[in-house]
């Protein structure tokens, strides 16, 4: 993803803060049992166990962390130890959770009892009288990147909301990963120094450059080497939906499908669009339909086509066991 300069209209004026932002220092090693957040207590605390992409935040490091939403999304946990003591749960919960993407997501972890200042800035920038917690905010390029979450959000729904993210980023050719804070296992190049796995690079920079046929070779290559890699198995799926429908008009899809509600093509067409869109529950729960109005060749072509959608969304998403099962019902 290319470099953009933090300023501009939509980013945080970091000005209330005051103070120069140093160099990003190493996460050190160690941290609770659980891999949870520490409290900051404004000198910068370490890493979430457990995860090499989370790191709580204070005054000095909050402008460095915002700024790494360059390369990819940050998520900013607002918590409070003190006010909603449950709220530390929800920001472990994300600092082990951006730590399963590999870099796509930084989370950064806020105890607003230890940094209050940056609870105000934030405040401040979103017209709020004052920040509630927890709240949980997600940053690309300096900018909110989606509307601020307030309220504790379960796990299986924060789960959901990365998977979300994570394939509208893969739609848009957003491929940047971050940089581990810590080395982990198996993850050092020759220097020792950690990095994204070597193996999807030439897919990722395909899709970053547009090139949606590279992208489905390239991925097709990895899956033929090795059936059982699931990264490669949900990224060829999930490039073959942008493939499927390059150059498509939303909206004449749409009218072709309510037109002919038995159109095995069309309704296929507008699940591929609303599973790019996000609204995977709508395009499963599409095709689950179909599958219960048709018959024959064309019900066997509505479910092969559901079970790569839920090959492309995951097969340990909550969505997709759902969707399972609502198959299964829609079969026998």
């Amino acid at each position: 993803m290319t470099q953009q300069p933090f300023a501009g209209r939509g980013a945080i004026d970091l000005s209330a803060l005051k103070r120069p932002a140093p160099q990003p220092a190493a996460a050190p090693a160690g941290g609770g049992p659980g891999g949870g957040p520490r409290g900051s207590g404004g000198s910068g605390g370490g890493a979430a166990a457990g995860s090499a992409y989370a790191v709580p935040v204070d005054e000095q490091n909050f402008q460095t962390v915002l700024q790494a939403s360059t390369t990819a999304p940050v998520v900013l946990v607002f918590y409070s130890p003190a006010q909603a003591p449950e709220s530390a749960r929800m920001a472990e919960d994300v600092a082990d959770l951006v730590g399963q993407y590999d870099g796509r997501f930084l989370a950064g972890l806020v105890d607003v009892d230890a940094v209050p200042q940056i609870a105000q800035v934030i405040a401040q920038a979103s017209q709020l009288p004052q920040l509630p917690v927890p709240l949980l905010m997600v940053f690309l390029d300096g900018r909110p990147a989606i509307q601020p979450i307030p309220g504790m959000v379960p796990r299986d729904e924060l789960n959901t909301l990365f998977n979300e993210l994570g394939q509208q980023l893969t739609a848009q050719g957003i491929t940047g990963r971050h940089q581990p804070l810590a080395s982990a296992p198996g993850g050092e190049d020759e220097n020792g120094e950690a990095g994204p796995d070597p193996r999807y690079a030439p897919a990722q920079d395909a899709l970053a450059a547009g090139d949606i046929d590279a992208a489905v070779a390239e991925y097709q290559k990895l899956v033929d080497s090795n059936p059982a890699d699931a990264e490669a198995a949900a990224g060829l799926a999930m490039a073959k939906i942008l493939q499927r429908t390059q150059g498509v008009d939303l909206n004449a899809a749409r009218a072709a499908a309510a037109a002919d509600p038995d159109d095995v093509d069309a309704q296929i067409m507008v699940a591929d669009l609303d599973l790019l869109g996000g609204h995977v529950e709508d395009a499963f729960a599409r095709l689950v339909e179909l599958v219960r109005r048709t018959s024959d060749k064309e019900r066997d072509r509505a479910r092969e086509h559901l079970v790569g959608l839920f090959a492309a969304v995951g097969n340990d998403d909550p969505r997709v066991l759902k969707g399972r099962q609502a198959l299964a019902s829609a079969l026998f």
